[in-house]
Formats: C-alpha cells, structure tokens, sequence
C-alpha cells in the first residue's frame, strides 16, 4: 500500500476521534475570545477526546501563553492545537531499530491477549524481510493454539522458520531452543511472541521473568528490545496495561494497533505524556502494510481533522 494510502486510512481511522473534537472547537470558537471559560471548554473536548489530563493541561497552557485574550477562529485553535500534540509525540516518534552488533537482535512481544501481538510479528518480520533482514519467530504464547497457528501462517508469509512446540509447551525452553537456532543461522533478528493473560497476572509475570532469565544465559544483553503492544480501542485502558507490564518487564517502546476501529486515538498523546516511551509503530488495520513507523505531524493533523 502506498504512503498515501496508509495516511489516509490513519486520517479515516481517527476521523472518529477527529468528529467530536472538531466539532467541538468549531462550537466553542466562533471567533471567540480565549478567555478562561473557552479554555476550560477546550480542556474538557481535550480530555473527552483520552487525551489524558495531563496532555490536555500542556496544551492548555501553551495557549494560555502565547494567545490568551486574542479573537481566535476555530481553524487557528486546530492549527495550533496539531502543533502542541505534534511537539508532545515528536520525542516518542522512533522507529524499532535493530543493532547490527546483535546476532540476532531479541525483540520480546508483550501484551494482553486481543490486541494484536501475533499479528504486530508478522508485520514486522515481513518488513525487516523486505530490508533484507532474517528473521526468526517464536510462538511462545503456547496457550492458543490459535497464536502458534497464526504464527505459522505468517511464517510461511514471510519466508522465515517459526519455532514451535506442542500445547501447553515451554514458552522460555522455546525461547532458548530459537536463540541457539538463530544464532547458527546467523539470524539478524529474533522476534518472540508471548502469552497475555492479564487476569493471572502472577503467573504472567513469572512466565515472562522465566523467558528473559532463560535467554540471558545464551546473551546476558537479551532481550534488546521489549515491545508492547496496545490496541487504540481499549482507550485510557491502555495507560494502565503499560503501568502493568512496565512493573513485570522493562517495556522500551510502544506498538499501538487498532487506529482504523477507535474513536479514541487521542489515548496515542495520552500514552507520550504519561510515561515518554518510543511509539515505535501505529496500526491502521489488518494488511502487512497497515503497520508503519509513527509519524507525530501526520498524527497529530489528523486527530485534530486538518
């Protein structure tokens, strides 16, 4: 899929985000003063929109500076609205890069089940394919046969072997049997898929904890990189699963799916605000080229509509 297209599938896909926002600050600025009552109705349309409180009181503030008593239209509000979200996403704009010096590079998938994980794999592997990487998989959410299934097929997709074991199977003894195969293979990136059931989070925790100690016996710097998935639908639910799983697993970036389906993509600025992690891709639906590297201008334009 074309550029344009994937923008214009993220632009359809916060248009629900977008609607009641837009429409929002074109009630409240009708060439209207910025006094203290339209920028409390500015702040409450922020935070209806999950842009957190936080975000929303940056954003606030910023405007009570540079334009506080001035006659504002609504276009000039959205214009400086996508400038303060684009200045709070910038940081956190990061691609998910490999280290060459890493053979392979060990990226643990983390995440509650539902919000994409298998299929965030599949989309990476193809694209470090696509770049002339070679990647290796580990279907290590052993729970779902479902997981290991879709994992295969996306395997076979991409051209690149899937370490498997039956039901119920050893996710860290996988884990460990993927990282001796890679390694001979001269694999440039290993990517392992993790169960995420939320409800035993004890259990969760130690099965990850187990995984991380078992690779550190082969690499004491594994893994290299800790992705957590969020699915964009869940809303201001998402800032709680990263406080979960940055207490179980050092998280060292974000990958938030789902943008095409949720009227809640403000929750991606809530999320930068919050904890300041890599974002390092966005999803807009189900195709291999519906996962790209985020880009916080052309996020932060189409949440505000523009």
């Amino acid at each position: 899929m074309a550029l344009g297209g994937f923008f214009s599938r993220l632009k359809q896909g916060l248009a629900r985000s977008t609607q009641k926002l837009t429409e929002g600050i074109t009630t409240v600025f009708q060439k209207r003063r910025l006094d203290d009552a339209a920028l409390d109705e500015l702040e409450e349309l922020l935070i209806s929109a999950d842009l957190g409180t936080e975000a929303a009181a940056r954003v606030i503030a910023a405007f009570r500076r540079s334009r506080f008593g001035k006659e504002v239209t609504d276009a000039e509000v959205k214009q400086a609205l996508a400038e303060e979200i684009a200045a709070i996403l910038a940081p956190v704009a990061r691609p998910l890069m490999l280290d060459p010096a890493k053979k392979p590079h060990v990226v643990l998938v983390v995440g509650v089940n539902g919000t994409g994980k298998t299929t965030t794999i599949g989309k990476l592997a193809l694209q470090f394919r696509n770049e002339g990487k070679r990647p290796v998989l580990v279907a290590g959410d052993t729970f779902r046969a479902a997981a290991v299934e879709q994992l295969q097929i996306w395997g076979e997709r991409v051209g690149a072997p899937v370490v498997a074991g039956g039901p119920g199977a050893d996710p860290a003894g996988l884990a460990f049997d993927a990282l001796t195969r890679a390694k001979a293979d001269g694999a440039d990136v290993l990517l392992i898929d993790t169960a995420g059931r939320l409800h035993n989070k004890a259990a969760l925790m130690e099965e990850l904890r187990k995984i991380i100690r078992v690779l550190r016996k082969q690499d004491p710097t594994a893994p290299h990189s800790v992705l957590l998935v969020l699915d964009a639908t869940t809303g201001q639910n998402a800032v709680q699963q990263v406080r979960v799983f940055k207490e179980m697993v050092d998280v060292t970036g974000l990958v938030v799916t789902k943008l095409d389906g949720s009227a809640r993509g403000g929750i991606v600025v809530a999320l930068a605000e919050t904890f300041g992690l890599p974002v390092y891709a966005v999803g807009v639906g189900e195709q291999a080229a519906d996962l790209r590297p985020f880009d916080a201008e052309e996020f932060a334009r189409g949440l505000v509509g523009l």
